[in-house]
């Protein structure tokens, strides 16, 4: 009950000083972190009782509203216009940044063996837009490179989990504990998108028709749109998809379907997602990073500030060359990559398929997103006012497009 309470009063706070904070350059993740290591130092909760089972359904919900709200508010006429260019960071950038995460990884802890090194690889290789929710939402940057941040991080982790799952069949089929079927994951893609584009277009086209009957009433259409998220996101796991790439294209067949109305809408599911993400970065300070803790060492920092680092600004250069974005555009997307839910589900997908085994791997991934929820956190605001200027002073076109 005391830590119910602390837990509830930290909601309201921020809800009070949320506004002086974030001026500050202090993100939700970074005070419920903090908040939740606090309440584990005090010794309200301690990670003994906690699994990777008790913690995986409250992140994934968290990830599937985010997914499902983020690809909402992005126009598919702009997603169609600019294909190119996720295309560019999807096929070239994300399996770059897969290979040379996996390389490291193998080079830096060798006693993890191949497979689990590409598990941190392919783990840490998604992004988390709602880590650097002070670009996305900042009117200021380019409203063209805050879609492809978003569109980028909306969809990589629904390509990467074939290569997560293969991962942790190989590694379960190493320490002879059988495992999930890694290949299998490779037709949940098609699944996913399938399942959220009918799903999304289903249900913001039979919303709209209600409303226009007056069937639909303004205090439910929000918890309508909140449960229609869910609805995607488990139809597809039914029919053996991919829940999370189902989730984020039935946001963006949502967004299309659902008329003028539609913005008004999210609003709820929006809230919602802001909600139980708080109660997820909460959980991670108090069980995950004392945990880390324990497992730090000089070659696991490397490979976190590597891994936020050059491992994903190269694979973005190369992955962008040619494609007429300017050098401070490519710079400011490569360093926005925060990694975020996404690797944390994958993290304790590991732990419950494979114990003790991913323990060291775990808290690679832990330690990198705790890193990335303090670098881009704090970077967020005052780097894209720097690069709101420097593209001003340079005069790219490009760059204010949209």
């Amino acid at each position: 009950m005391t830590a119910l309470l602390v837990t509830a009063a930290a909601i309201f706070l921020w809800g009070v000083v949320s506004g002086r904070l974030q001026r500050a350059d202090l993100t939700a993740p970074i005070v419920f972190v903090a908040a939740g290591w606090l309440v584990a130092e005090a010794g309200l909760v301690g990670p003994q009782p906690v699994t990777a089972r008790t913690l995986k359904p409250l992140v994934e919900i968290t990830l599937v509203w985010v997914l499902f709200s983020d690809a909402a508010g992005v126009p598919l006429s702009q997603v169609r216009r600019d294909l190119g260019r996720y295309l560019r960071l999807l096929a070239v950038g994300l399996p770059l940044t897969v290979l040379a995460g996996w390389a490291l990884a193998d080079l830096l802890f060798p006693a993890l063996g191949g497979w689990l090194a590409l598990l941190v690889g392919a783990a840490l290789a998604p992004t988390d837009a709602a880590l650097g929710l002070p670009v996305v939402t900042n009117p200021a940057v380019p409203v063209d490179v805050r879609r492809l941040i978003t569109v980028e991080s909306g969809l990589n982790d629904g390509v990467v989990t074939p290569v997560v799952v293969l991962a942790i069949a190989g590694a379960a089929s190493a320490e002879g504990l059988g495992g999930v079927h890694g290949w299998a994951a490779l037709a949940e893609l098609g699944i996913g998108v399938l399942v959220g584009a009918v799903s999304g277009l289903a249900g913001g086209g039979l919303l709209r028709w209600a409303r226009r009957r007056g069937w639909a009433a303004d205090d439910w259409a929000g918890v309508a749109v909140l449960a229609l998220a869910i609805v995607a996101y488990t139809a597809s796991l039914a029919a053996h998809g991919n829940g999370f790439v189902a989730a984020f294209c039935a946001g963006l067949a949502f967004g299309a379907a659902a008329g003028p109305r539609g913005p008004a809408e999210l609003v709820f599911l929006e809230q919602a997602g802001g909600l139980v993400s708080l109660l997820v970065w909460l959980a991670f300070g108090a069980v995950a990073v004392p945990m880390v803790a324990g497992r730090v060492q000089p070659a696991v920092v490397v490979y976190a500030l590597l891994s936020l680092t050059v491992l994903r600004m190269a694979p973005v250069a190369l992955a962008c060359a040619g494609a007429g974005l300017g050098r401070a555009t490519v710079l400011f997307v490569g360093w926005f990559g925060p990694r975020g839910l996404a690797s944390l589900v994958f993290a304790l997908l590991a732990v419950e398929e494979l114990g003790t085994a991913a323990g060291d791997a775990a808290a690679v991934i832990g330690l990198t997103v705790l890193l990335s929820v303090l670098l881009h956190g704090l970077s967020a605001r005052p780097l894209a006012a720097r690069y709101v200027r420097a593209v001003t002073g340079a005069g790219d076109g490009h760059d204010h497009q949209g």
